[in-house]
């Protein structure tokens, strides 16, 4: 009878053992799941996808008139297969129009530019004087929305394209920051490859006007094989 009541005793003692080795089990495993690190999620950078424009800058007698002339003209432009990108006014003349459209067919944007329909448009909405008309394909371009909508646009030609390139990317955007100038877009032109086209937005006017006047990037621009003198024009996105 002893021996029997010893047998039950110890079979209880090591149930009970089990027992609180199995909360322990999940006690450790809980503490474990508690302090596992969370990874956190990837954000994807956006993928760039190369677009074509047509750059098209102006004077006009009255800004007003002119963007409420331009706006109803929208049905005809994407008829051509052009949609609106970007809008702006130069900084020291309102009056100077800067529009810069996307174009999904090269040949029937260039179809529009040259019809007597937009010449009609134009003239009716008091555009000044021969316009300036680019079309570009855009290599690069900041997607990210940015609080300078002061901006300022470089045209030059190049004698090579890929030489000048790696001039530019050898100075950086680091640097060009420094300067108070903020890489926005870099495009090609369509009909011209060395025709190049710079986009800055301005993070600090002074510095940026100095840079751009300076002796050093003249030389830089020189020894990039920049032939002539660059156009400039300082603007505001509208």
């Amino acid at each position: 009878m002893k021996r029997n009541s010893v047998m039950i005793i110890a079979g209880m003692m090591l149930l009970l053992n089990a027992c609180n080795g199995g909360e322990e089990k999940k006690d450790e495993l809980k503490t474990a799941d508690s302090t596992a690190t969370v990874a956190a999620p990837v954000v994807a950078e956006p993928v760039f996808q190369p677009f074509k424009l047509v750059i098209i800058k102006h004077a006009v007698k009255n800004y007003a008139k002119w963007k409420a002339a331009y706006a109803s003209h929208d049905s005809v432009r994407q008829a051509y297969g052009i949609s609106d990108y970007r809008l702006g006014r130069g900084l020291t003349d309102s009056n100077m129009v800067v529009v810069m459209d996307k174009i999904a067919d090269v040949a029937k944007a260039k179809e529009f530019a040259a019809s007597a329909n937009l010449k009609d448009a134009m003239q009716n909405a008091g555009v000044k004087g021969k316009p300036s008309v680019s079309f570009v394909d855009v290599v690069w371009n900041d997607p990210v929305k940015s609080n300078q909508m002061d901006r300022v646009m470089i045209a030059h030609k190049v004698k090579d394209y890929d030489a000048w390139k790696k001039i530019f990317d050898a100075e950086g955007k680091t640097k060009r920051l420094d300067y108070g100038l903020v890489d926005r877009g870099l495009g090609r032109g369509i009909d011209d490859p060395n025709m190049v086209y710079i986009v800055f937005g301005i993070a600090d006017m002074e510095k940026a006007k100095a840079r751009i006047a300076s002796t050093e990037l003249k030389t830089l621009m020189t020894d990039a094989g920049v032939e002539g003198a660059p156009e400039l024009f300082f603007y505001k996105i509208e």
